[in-house]
């Protein structure tokens, strides 16, 4: 019977392993062309891995928890001279739909080694600890010296969270020195305060896997980018009564939802058209400028995670296109469908506080960016205007838009002005547009 080589598949660009989560099928089992084979996670999302061929399982080659480079063979079928499935799935392992759980993403680069449970020991005193590292070990009393020891996975040996991860999952007699000291640390030696716990009314509830990486990324963040926010206050008046009179055409005509979020992206996309500085990555010493403008919308998800789908050159595409954009990724959010390349290469974030409600809010950059804005709730109030008659007070719809930017590549002069030109577009809608 001919042999099936099943490979770990390719979830997208700068994607080079992922993590096994569970196999769905056993040693012996049978599994159908297309049927769900086990699930898989990276960095940025999980997902459902489909077999290539009809056939049995005759070996799996890693198992749970495994760190598995891309193209790697998993297991091995035999197909009984079925054909293989003429789908998306191709025998080196492309992959095709997925169950998805993305986040605007916290970076993580597992070890593609497996680890053995006799790991020698021997400290490299010239080795790379990130203050992210060092946290990880004190909380788990590893040494200096043993954290050392750890073959690190990353560029130039650099030791990364999942090293330590896996290291410990295999350890069992920790090296005999002392704990990393506050003097080698540059993470703050401030006491942890004390939690209150009451037993029988106070519960634990364990951080899923997304949360648990998107509290790594926000940390991150705030370590690497000195954040500052700026405020300004824009009269969205017109834009909302020319969509309130648009919205049932443009359903009518185009089959799609008006709502304000593509109207803020295509905002957005001009403003970085005229401030390109904006639409940055900071590699080290040196400043990426992006061609592209890929404008990433921070999206929760009913479990009350967060995701961040990407509309790709957002500066090409008219309203009805970003609208069409929007409304799709929006869909696939809700209903976990998300395909890998809809969250990868965002080069600015927008987030709409207001839709929970929110006046204003102070966002966090998403790294490599950055720059992030957020949106506020679009609320009427009297406001003072200037008319042909004079000064009067009228009800204007008003919103507040916030900036947090990296001061380290971003100054306030060129954050103000962006911020300011991105209101501009908003209070200067062309409500002539037809739709």
């Amino acid at each position: 019977m001919p042999t099936v080589e099943f490979k770990m598949p390719k979830m997208g660009e700068s994607i080079s392993e992922a993590t096994i989560i569970t196999w769905l099928k056993n040693v012996g089992d049978f599994v159908e062309a297309e049927e769900t084979l086990l699930e898989v996670a990276t960095d940025k999302v999980d997902s459902d891995v489909p077999s290539p061929v009809s056939g049995t399982i005759t070996e799996i080659r890693f198992h749970k928890d495994a760190v598995v480079e891309v193209g790697t063979v998993l297991a091995l079928i035999d197909s009984e001279g079925v054909q293989e499935a003429t789908s998306k799935i191709r025998a080196e392992g492309e992959l095709s739909g997925a169950k998805q759980e993305i986040v605007e993403s916290g970076r993580v680069e597992p070890s593609s080694k497996p680890v053995t449970q006799n790991i020698a020991h021997k400290a490299n005193p010239d080795a790379f600890i990130s203050p992210l590292i060092i946290s990880i070990a004190q909380k788990e009393n590893l040494s200096i010296e043993e954290l050392q020891s750890i073959p690190g996975s990353g560029t130039d040996g650099r030791l990364q969270k999942s090293d330590v991860f896996q290291y410990l999952k295999n350890r069992k007699y920790p090296l005999q020195s002392k704990p990393i000291s506050a003097a080698q640390s540059p993470v703050s030696t401030y006491p942890k305060p004390k939690i209150n716990f009451v037993e029988g009314k106070d519960h634990i509830v364990e951080m899923d896997r997304m949360r648990k990486m998107i509290a790594d990324h926000m940390v991150y963040s705030k370590q690497t980018s000195p954040h500052v926010t700026s405020y300004i206050e824009v009269d969205v008046t017109n834009l909302v009564n020319w969509r309130n009179e648009n919205k049932d055409k443009f359903q009518a005509k185009y089959n799609e939802k008006l709502t304000f979020t593509p109207v803020f992206v295509q905002a957005v996309a001009k403003a970085i058209v005229d401030f390109p500085l904006i639409n940055v990555s900071v590699d080290e010493k040196n400043i990426i400028v992006h061609k592209d403008i890929n404008i990433g919308m921070a999206t929760a998800l009913p479990s009350g995670n967060l995701i961040v789908p990407v509309v790709k050159n957002a500066n090409e595409k008219d309203l009805v296109a970003l609208a069409k954009d929007v409304n799709t990724l929006a869909d696939a959010s809700r209903n976990n469908k998300l395909k890998p390349e809809q969250i990868q290469g965002s080069t600015f974030t927008i987030s709409n506080v207001g839709t929970f409600g929110s006046l204003m809010g102070t966002p966090i950059i998403n790294q490599p960016e950055v720059a992030i804005l957020a949106l506020g709730i679009i609320k009427k109030r009297p406001e003072v205007i200037t008319t042909s008659k004079g000064d009067e007070i009228a009800i204007r719809s008003m919103m507040f838009l916030s900036l947090s930017f990296d001061h380290r590549v971003v100054d306030g002069f060129l954050g103000g002005s962006f911020l300011r030109k991105v209101g501009d577009y908003l209070e200067q809608f062309d409500t002539t547009t037809i739709l």
